[in-house]
């Protein structure tokens, strides 16, 4: 039943993604109380609520995509994955979790960006790669492996990007001073030094023992922010 809502969103919102409005830009950002109101609205099963929310966030779609945008996909593509991404947080947002729509959409739209980047990697070796598929300007054999092999880094280089930038953001959101500083030491993170649990003891002169459970809950809660989208 999700999925062919969203199929049905999808489709009456392609146009938008696609192309601009009469006026030359995207529908405007909702104020705060608007976009509050509609969400109550959404929450209380009213569908054009949940269309108008989809409608004034498409800008936000064409941001991220660009940001992603290399050359090698077609951009049309991705702003459209991008907006599926949208559409299943707009569909699932939760007002009373206290995380804003702006934020929880943006996490969706790049997972499900990178969704389509990753899939493109599994099923690119689903065939030879190693087959001939054309001939260079010399005459040369050009393989699959050829072709595909720049994209296979950047899929690569913008998973890890995402993966780093939503690390950050999530220490900043659920954990603790302390918890931060921990994990900082033990892993080596913001260019410091990685550092054992003794030496991370020592240093903030709390038990080895205090600092393995800091370390275990603030993974853990980490851990509950990448899959919860």
């Amino acid at each position: 039943m999700f999925a062919s809502m969203i199929i049905q969103l999808f489709s009456n919102m392609l146009y938008f993604v696609l192309h601009v409005t009469n006026a030359g830009s995207f529908p405007r950002p909702l104020s705060d109380k608007e976009e509050s109101d509609l969400v109550d609205k959404m929450e209380a099963g009213d569908d054009n609520a949940r269309k108008k929310l989809i409608e004034h966030n498409l800008r936000l779609v064409a941001h991220i995509s660009k940001k992603y945008y290399n050359g090698q996909v077609d951009q049309d593509d991705l702003i459209s994955i991008g907006t599926i991404g949208l559409i299943k947080a707009i569909s699932t947002y939760n007002k009373g979790k206290g995380i804003k729509l702006a934020t929880y959409s943006a996490r969706c739209i790049e997972n499900e960006i990178l969704m389509y980047f990753r899939n493109i990697k599994k099923y690119s070796q689903d065939v030879f790669i190693n087959d001939t598929i054309d001939t260079d300007k010399d005459g040369n054999s050009l393989t699959l492996l050829d072709v595909i092999s720049d994209d296979i880094n950047i899929i690569d280089d913008i998973d890890l990007k995402i993966k780093l930038e939503n690390l950050e953001r999530y220490m900043a959101q659920v954990l603790s001073e302390r918890e931060k500083t921990v994990l900082i030491l033990r892993y080596g993170l913001y260019n410091q030094a990685e550092t054992t649990q003794r030496d991370v003891a020592k240093r903030l002169n709390i038990s080895r023992s205090y600092v393995s459970r800091i370390e275990k809950k603030a993974l853990s809660k980490l851990r509950h922010c990448f899959e919860s989208c």
